[in-house]
């Protein structure tokens, strides 16, 4: 299931427009099959200024630890602090109660540079 509205990194994050210079970032249905049963979730704070590529925060899993990677440059303005209490949303739900942060770009023409749906499910089939 890969939802063609969205845009994808190769890192199995998610990218929604939101606004005109914002966007709420998940991860995909793939990235939480891989991880197992998310058991905790940590996110950045507001405000906090990421660059892409940078690691915004970490899944918990019954399997492993994985880092979350900024998929652009921008200021964290909102978070999902329902995971905080229902990590497992992550798994139940990733492109929808499971996303993670929502980022005010730097550079709202950056979106346009990741992969659509189409790439992605390429990059999926292959790993």
């Amino acid at each position: 299931m890969i939802p063609e509205e969205l845009k994808y990194t190769e890192e199995h994050e998610w990218v929604l427009r939101t606004g005109e210079d914002t966007v709420r970032v998940g991860i995909t249905d793939y990235a939480q099959e891989q991880l197992g049963d998310v058991v905790f979730v940590q996110l950045p704070e507001l405000g906090e200024q990421v660059a892409a590529g940078q690691t915004l925060g970490e899944v918990e899993s019954t399997k492993s630890v994985s880092d979350i990677y900024a998929p652009l440059g921008g200021e964290v303005v909102a978070r999902n602090d329902s995971l905080d209490q229902q990590p497992d949303l992550v798994n139940s739900d990733p492109y929808g109660e499971g996303w993670m942060v929502e980022l005010r770009l730097e550079d709202p023409t950056a979106v346009d540079d990741l992969l659509d749906a189409a790439a992605y499910q390429e990059l999926a089939a292959s790993e």
